[in-house]
């Protein structure tokens, strides 16, 4: 399958300095994962979707934690790295894992609000 299509909605983009970022327009994906801690003050937004991916990153793929680095906004989850096979395998594994409903409840319950 092509990659692209594999990380949807999540999308990839090159930049001219070679790095790359993974990106998500935040509000839209896995809405009822966020609604679950509402009244934690999550909303879904880059910065929740930051925190959830950096319990993903801490715990489940350890060796890639000083080459994925975040950049949320409020409308904008992005991850990014000079090491562009590093991103493309934590894109991979953290979109799988977005898929894995009891996975991600899991991960999102250690994720600390920003």
């Amino acid at each position: 399958m092509d990659f692209d299509l594999q990380i949807q909605p999540f999308f990839w983009v090159e930049h001219d300095s070679g790095q790359a970022s993974l990106c998500l327009s935040a509000g839209r994906y896995l809405p009822e994962l966020f609604a679950s801690r509402a009244e934690e003050g999550f909303v879904g937004n880059g910065y929740d979707w930051a925190s959830l991916a950096q319990v993903f990153l801490t715990e489940r793929m350890p060796n890639l934690t000083d080459l994925v680095q975040f950049d949320p906004e409020a409308g904008m989850f992005t991850a990014y790295s000079d090491n562009r096979e590093a991103l493309r395998r934590f894109s991979l594994a953290f979109k799988d894992a977005c898929e894995d409903d009891k996975l991600i409840a899991d991960l999102f319950s250690r994720a600390e609000l920003n």
